[in-house]
């Protein structure tokens, strides 16, 4: 987006449903991403929001649910998200020894726009995701402050950049440089036609396991490069979906468990030190806040219909880490850490994706 170059401008085509005009979560209307980035020596971090919807998330709740393919990880949020089936704040990704700092700022923003929490009513409930940046970022000094997430929640468009930006800025993905990637799906059911988009912040695998289309690309490039890139697997990947898709929580559950599909064809094998973590929400349905003391009507799509939806997951995962892979660039971090971009491999060594 924004004039990257993305894995469908190298001529790979992932699946076979169509998708959005800017293939990216942000195709699922009202959905908006920011970021902020901070890049300079061993300071390689950043903050990534995911907005919901244009209106206030507190007051207007989504159908939301989360799920854990592996549980080496520390998400914030997730166990009231299970509960109770909402999400009720934007969603804020960053590095792992930054989740107070973004959970504090996420709170005074929450608190800014809603002063009844806390006074007339109970408290909220922060969604934070995170993923270890340690290797190219001084994760120790804690660069991440409040007034990034502020900056990020602001930014917050329907265009934005993937790659190394916002959490992404410090991430690894099979060996080389990951970060933030998006894709998108639309289909047509009897009654509409819907999207799911796709956000993951990519920091996980080992070079030999990458696959592009079942082609295994991560051997060929570790063959090229003729030196070990065989590191344990330690890193992590947050996935965000959205959809507009009438569901219920239980509905959206078993949708977003099929990210694992989409996850596992670019050749993850979900490692003991890798934390898979799925946060899905729903914009069709706003559950108010306060109690409007009448029966709520949810619309659910009928169980026949939701193979399509299983579908179109599996492939927007996939497409959105080949995107953060092949959108990313070449970062020197902590320590002079760095690893190369998958673009820049691919030229070196003149090779050919489609």
């Amino acid at each position: 987006m924004r004039h990257q170059k993305r894995i469908r401008d190298y001529g790979i085509k992932i699946g076979c449903l169509e998708t959005g005009r800017y293939n990216a979560i942000t195709d699922v209307e009202g959905v908006t991403v920011g970021h902020v980035t901070l890049s300079d020596q061993s300071m390689q971090t950043g903050v990534t929001a995911i907005l919901p919807h244009t209106g206030n998330t507190f007051k207007e709740k989504l159908i939301a649910s989360s799920h854990i393919i592996n549980g080496f990880g520390k998400t914030m949020g997730t166990i009231q998200m299970q509960e109770l089936g909402v999400l009720e704040t934007p969603i804020i990704l960053t590095n792992t020894l930054s989740i107070g700092t973004a959970a504090d700022a996420l709170i005074q923003y929450m608190l800014e726009q809603n002063p009844e929490i806390g006074r007339s009513t109970g408290t909220v409930n922060p969604v934070i995701g995170e993923c270890n940046d340690m290797f190219l970022n001084d994760v120790r000094a804690q660069f991440i402050e409040k007034e990034h997430v502020f900056q990020a929640i602001h930014n917050a468009s329907t265009e934005f950049e993937e790659g190394s930006v916002g959490a992404g800025t410090g991430m690894l993905c099979y060996s080389l440089k990951g970060g933030i990637g998006t894709a998108s799906r639309q289909f047509q059911l009897a009654h509409g036609e819907y999207t799911i988009g796709v956000l993951v912040l990519s920091n996980f695998g080992i070079l030999s396991d990458l696959m592009m289309n079942g082609r295994a690309i991560g051997q060929e490039l570790k063959e090229e490069l003729l030196r070990s890139w065989e590191e344990k697997d330690k890193g992590s990947i947050m996935i965000i979906v959205a959809t507009d898709l009438p569901v219920s929580e239980r509905q959206l559950n078993r949708i977003i468990k099929r990210s694992v599909a989409g996850l596992s064809r670019t050749g993850s094998i979900i490692t003991h030190g890798s934390g898979e973590v799925i946060i899905g929400f729903s914009t069709a349905t706003k559950i108010p806040h306060d109690n409007p003391n009448h029966c709520l009507s949810i619309p659910a799509i009928h169980e026949e219909e939701m193979d399509t939806a299983f579908r179109a997951v599996g492939e927007a995962v996939e497409e959105s880490v080949l995107n953060s892979l092949v959108t990313a660039t070449h970062v020197v971090g902590r320590d002079g850490n760095e690893r190369p971009a998958f673009k820049d491999l691919i030229q070196e060594f003149n090779i050919r994706l489609a």
